[in-house]
């Protein structure tokens, strides 16, 4: 079989990835995409409970994790969540406001597929799916040359764009890592993020009876620090305040919950001081009852009637409440994590181009990158952001 020729050949299909191609597709370029799944963008139709949080009304560089924090700042200037909006608003698909600036399809997360599908489309956009790649290599005039199970073919420009480690079930490897190492880049460590949180054998004990009971709380780490849900699981615990600190938590960190965000917990205990309620019933003003139970337990405080109680321990257990540290023992892994933290070093790039800065030629988009958004659309955007700048220049 002869060796196809093209002027950009993108790996992956998925947001950056299609993103990517579609651009440069419609700038005239001849574009390749290949995957080695035989689905397209699967993970964006399982995001957002199958709705697409496409992207945020909030996007801030300040709200993104990488080794240099000022990396993400010309992509996102230069394509904005109110770019992505425009395209979504012309292809017809109805949205809404979730929480916090979240962005969802009224309908489906499909309907972003498909306007990804008519964007590649539009710009003569050739597809590969269940197209495994055996190698790459550079030949002596600078082109990249792909030999894969569906032939050889070469091209110009080489946009990696295949995502991170997490949800292996969809496909997830580390082959973007593994090409960027061949080629000489650094990678940065990896981790997975947006996560749920796993306890040590005791606390799963003391914490599992209450798996699905979630509670408004505050996770802080160092300056970070997110109000919202959080969830306990039968190993530890979840919900959209604990998958954003897990982004910043390190193995052996202590994170601190604040358990009771919108109130001063001194204040209510001492409202009920010299009074016969039992403790817990105190605290079950402010949260289920169960688990107000369960908690004075596993702090080893009774849960005897206010009056015996000194202003002393009520002192601490308000402190206690408002700063209740956990030390996680580990997470669910990358099968259960919305992203990778961590990736190809940013350093090995132009933050204008996105371009390997000694091998050119060679770019890297979306999740294979060293940038990790918040949860809530943050890290799509990040990949339309970083597909349209590609897509421009490769």
């Amino acid at each position: 079989m002869a060796k196809q020729s093209y002027d950009v050949i993108v790996v992956g299909a998925g947001a950056a990835g299609l993103m990517c191609a579609s651009v440069a597709g419609q700038r005239g370029r001849r574009v390749l995409v290949l995957d080695h799944s035989d689905k397209l963008a699967e993970k964006i139709r399982i995001s957002g409970g199958g709705r697409c949080n496409f992207t945020n009304l909030n996007i801030h560089p300040e709200r993104y994790l990488s080794a240099n924090p000022h990396f993400v700042r010309s992509a996102l200037a230069q394509y904005s969540q109110w770019d992505f909006i425009k395209l979504v608003e012309r292809h017809g698909i109805a949205y809404h406001e979730k929480t916090l600036g979240q962005l969802f399809c009224d309908d489906s997360a499909q309907q972003i597929i498909d306007l990804l599908d008519t964007e590649c489309a539009d710009g003569g956009v050739t597809r590969r799916l269940g197209c495994a790649i055996h190698s790459v290599a550079r030949s002596d005039d600078g082109r990249f040359v792909l030999a894969t199970a569906h032939g050889e073919f070469d091209a110009e420009s080489l946009v990696v764009a295949t995502g991170g480690l997490s949800i292996p079930a969809i496909g997830a490897t580390p082959w973007g890592y593994r090409l960027a190492e061949q080629f000489g880049l650094a990678v940065t460590p990896l981790k997975p993020g947006l996560v749920p949180l796993t306890f040590d054998a005791a606390e799963q004990h003391a914490f599992g009876p209450l798996a699905g009971l979630s509670l408004d709380i505050a996770a802080s780490l160092g300056k970070a620090s997110f109000r919202e849900q959080g969830l306990f699981t039968h190993k530890g615990v979840s919900g959209p305040a604990i998958l954003q600190i897990s982004s910043y938590w390190q193995a052996g960190q202590t994170i601190e919950l604040d358990l009771l965000p919108s109130a001063d917990a001194h204040h209510l205990l001492s409202q009920a001081a010299h009074s016969e309620q039992k403790l817990s019933n105190v605290l079950a003003q402010a949260w289920p009852k169960r688990f107000a139970v369960q908690w004075l337990a596993a702090q080893g405080v009774a849960d005897a009637p206010m009056r015996q109680l000194s202003p002393k321990t009520l002192s601490a257990l308000a402190a206690q409440i408002h700063a209740w540290p956990i030390r996680p023992g580990g997470t669910q892994g990358y099968k259960k994590a919305e992203v990778t933290v961590g990736g190809v070093d940013t350093r090995e790039l132009s933050s204008k181009t996105l371009m390997a800065n000694k091998v050119p030629g060679l770019f890297f988009v979306g999740e294979v990158v060293d940038v990790t958004g918040w949860l809530g659309g943050y890290n799509f955007q990040w990949a339309w952001s970083s597909g349209y700048v590609v897509g421009g220049r490769c």
